[in-house]
């Protein structure tokens, strides 16, 4: 096994000292063009590498950002990660991806801790709001930007996409079409994003008059098999919707899927529409009716303040929303003429009065 060069070795075959080797190999301070070149050839020659740990507690910079992510694996978290890299590129950074299901985990903690000291700044996407090193990271002040997370309130910037208000958006958009009839498939509650997309559900229904009934809420765990399971639960219903909103794609995805497998059309039959936009859903048929969230600015604010945070300037821990737009395609229609005779009868005034 070869063992690792030194710096002092590559100094001694390029005959400089080694903190000009140093200087050299960090891009720092003055070297001549002669001396560089010597050195590097050195280093080449040697397949020498520098020790990146020992290098931030010296105070360099890596040039890393860090993106801890809690189960990396839904589409959705996939495209956030893909816009951070380019917004990092774009602004000479590197990112270093690491995902567990939880950072304040005993088995974690040695790699969280190196991971952090590597990284100029951290961003966490979508954490769990149950995850102690959120408290971690508020207490130590690190450069750090929460991305897609309404749980708790944290003395942290975040980055959040406006939930409750693109959610009732959604909805009312069903509710332009008819229907009165309308459920919700619900994700997890690591985030704090489905709790508010279900305000904002609920909203949109109680401006319209109609009481949320419980049976029309149905968790689908944010993604395509349990958006599948829900629907069917749904479906078999007495009297089901007209109409369903699910919290993100994958859902509405499985939602399609056990609508078609019943024998039943989109939007013929029911109408669905989901949360996020992400590149499949222009391709699914019918192609989904959505809201798009802009992913490219949100990428840009959240990079743009970590990096802020790890040159040494100064960002104030709050929440900055983003708006979301409706995309209309084919998933959604009027409703159903049998479909809004049974949704009559739930359309019960919000304050009681017929």
């Amino acid at each position: 096994m070869r063992k690792t060069s030194k710096l002092s070795e590559v100094a001694k075959i390029a005959g400089v000292s080694p903190i000009t080797a140093s200087r050299a190999i960090r891009g720092v301070g003055y070297v001549s063009e002669s001396a560089r070149a010597r050195i590097m050839e050195a280093a080449a020659q040697l397949n020498y590498t520098p020790d990146m740990l020992a290098r931030r507690m010296r105070g360099d910079k890596s040039n890393l950002i860090g993106v801890f992510v809690n189960n990396y694996g839904s589409l959705v978290l996939h495209e956030v990660t893909r816009a951070i890299s380019t917004e990092a590129r774009a602004r000479g950074y590197d990112i270093l991806l690491f995902n567990a299901e939880r950072f304040d985990s005993p088995a974690r903690a040695g790699t969280v801790d190196m991971l952090s000291k590597l990284c100029d700044g951290l961003l966490l996407v979508m954490p769990n709001g149950a995850d102690g090193y959120l408290d971690v990271l508020e207490q130590h002040r690190m450069p750090c930007v929460l991305v897609h997370y309404d749980a708790r309130p944290v003395n942290l910037p975040v980055m959040a996409l406006e939930n409750r208000n693109g959610a009732r958006m959604a909805v009312e958009h069903l509710l332009a079409l008819g229907h009165r009839r309308i459920a919700f498939l619900a994700g997890t509650s690591a985030t704090g994003q489905s709790a508010e997309r279900e305000k904002g559900y609920k909203d949109a229904l109680r401006a319209a008059g109609i009481r949320a009934d419980a049976s029309l809420i149905v968790g689908g765990a944010f993604n395509q098999a349990a958006g599948h399971a829900a629907a069917q639960q749904l479906l078999a219903l007495n009297r089901p919707p007209t109409a369903i909103f699910a919290a993100n794609d994958e859902m509405a995805y499985g939602a399609i899927d056990a609508i078609h497998s019943r024998g039943m059309k989109v939007p013929g039959d029911i109408s669905v529409i989901g949360f996020d936009d992400i590149p499949l859903s222009s391709h699914v048929f019918p192609p989904l009716t959505t809201m798009r969230q802009p992913l490219a600015e949100l990428a840009a604010r959240a990079v743009g303040d970590v990096v802020t945070m790890a040159q040494g300037g100064t960002v104030p821990p709050e929440r900055v929303p983003f708006a979301m737009e409706l995309v209309i395609r084919q998933s959604t229609g009027p409703a159903a003429t049998a479909g809004a005779g049974q949704a009559a009868d739930s359309a019960e005034p919000a304050d009681g009065n017929v």
